[in-house]
């Protein structure tokens, strides 16, 4: 498909459902939407699964900017990056009106 059919618009939106698109992400977006932040190995304790995975998981949305990690030797703070999950929102509730 032709790149330059696609807007803007649509490539944030499919971006960011990207990065939601698996459980255990949608449970830390969730989480960190209803707290300030959260350290990483906090999060490892509540998760049935090895650090390395969710390290990975944390990556994915962080490289879509739903959240953004703070180090603080020896974790990292996460947090929601309010302005991407605000912006994800508006662009879903659009989306989904259609």
């Amino acid at each position: 498909m032709d790149n330059e059919v696609l807007t803007k618009k649509q490539k944030k939106i499919a971006r960011y459902a990207k990065a939601m698109g698996h459980p255990i992400r949608v449970y830390v977006l969730e989480l960190l939407s209803k707290q300030s932040c959260c350290y990483s190995g906090d999060l490892s304790e509540e998760l049935p699964i090895v650090k390395s995975t969710l390290s990975g998981h944390l990556k994915e949305l962080k490289d879509a900017g739903l959240i953004q990690g703070e180090i603080e030797a020896p974790k990292i703070r996460y947090c929601i990056h309010k302005e991407n999950w605000k912006e994800a929102q508006d662009l879903f509730k659009g989306f989904l009106k259609l």
